[in-house]
């Protein structure tokens, strides 16, 4: 039983040792300096009391002994408890300091829930995290890279997780069984095939530990999009086909590029998204219905019905209510 009440004695982390002893060494010489001189210290309280502002060397004088045996607890109680109370306070700092360093360096998990998970370190990365951390959404993230030596991110509702992210243990410290969304970018450091094979092996590392979250991925080669689509992934972002299309649409309208980009621009405050279609505006034309969200400050900019996306259909279009209508909200 003692050897029990030991190992988990010394399993306590030190600062708790350490308080465990202050507190054993004052709670004793309290008590020895009550019993030995009850009349400088009638209670149990005055000698605790004594103990503690004695052994702070904070010494107020209202109580002190006055016989040789109770200098002598005095003297015992300052070599002792003042190294011990020291020593507490010293591990206490340290402590905060190395769980500071800890948390800027990635090492703590992150407890929050229905966050959102990025993965990857770039620029890409960076707007990403800008954008949805800056003042306008405010939505809680967990970054994770393995390259990255500290958090990169000024913000206080981005926490910063080092490691590789298809490991395990690196995704249960951005607690991805709670997460809401999950970024997957492309790795800078990799060709472009290598980035792909690394962005998938993590796609299949998230569900495989969380197969309900919805997972976001970029992909850099058209011949690994249908991998991805077979590992789960719920959105897939070709990069090098968007950047091709801007490009190759630029040779024939100039400035196209710093015009889509100035969309691109105003888009950052409204948001692009999808609106089912309800009931009463099915069997209304495209032009129709346009003209309606119109009012309510609403852009319609084209429908998806099943697997098929429309952008800017004929006016007479039927809308079903089936469809998904393609929106910038104001």
């Amino acid at each position: 039983m003692p050897q029990h009440i030991y190992y988990s004695f010394i399993r306590l982390p030190l600062v708790i040792r350490i308080l465990l002893i202050a507190l054993l060494v004052i709670f004793l010489f309290g008590g020895l300096i009550h019993i030995i001189e009850p009349s400088s210290f009638p209670t149990f309280f005055d000698g605790i009391w004594w103990a503690v502002v004695t052994a702070s060397t904070v010494g107020f004088g209202d109580l002190y002994p006055k016989s040789t045996a109770g200098r002598i607890i005095g003297i015992a109680l300052i070599l002792t408890g003042a190294g011990f109370l020291s020593t507490y306070f010293i591990s206490l700092a340290t402590a905060a300091v190395t769980r500071q360093n800890d948390f800027l360096e990635g090492k703590v998990e992150y407890r929050g829930k229905d966050h959102i998970v990025v993965i990857g370190w770039n620029e890409r990365a960076r707007e990403i995290v800008n954008t949805l951390g800056g003042d306008g959404m405010n939505h809680s993230i967990a970054l994770i890279d393995e390259t990255l030596k500290s958090n990169p991110v000024p913000h206080n509702n981005v926490h910063f997780i080092q490691g590789r992210a298809n490991r395990d243990d690196v995704l249960m410290k951005a607690n991805i069984f709670d997460a809401k969304k999950v970024i997957i970018t492309a790795d800078q450091n990799k060709d472009e095939l290598h980035a792909d094979m690394n962005s998938i092996l993590t796609l299949l590392a998230i569900k495989g530990l969380n197969r309900d979250v919805q997972c976001i991925v970029e992909i850099l080669t058209s011949e690994q999009a249908a991998n991805a689509k077979r590992a789960g992934a719920d959105e897939i972002v070709q990069t090098n086909v968007l950047t091709s299309f801007v490009m190759i649409n630029s040779i024939s309208s100039q400035e196209l590029v710093t015009s889509f980009l100035d969309l691109l621009g105003q888009l950052d405050k409204r948001k692009l998204t999808f609106q089912p279609a309800s009931e009463d505006v099915e069997n209304k034309t495209f032009a129709e219905l346009s003209a309606e969200l119109m009012k309510e400050g609403i852009l319609l900019l084209g429908v998806k019905r099943g697997e098929e996306t429309l952008v800017n259909p004929p006016q007479p279009f039927k809308i079903l209510q089936q469809d998904q209508l393609i929106v910038i909200l104001g």
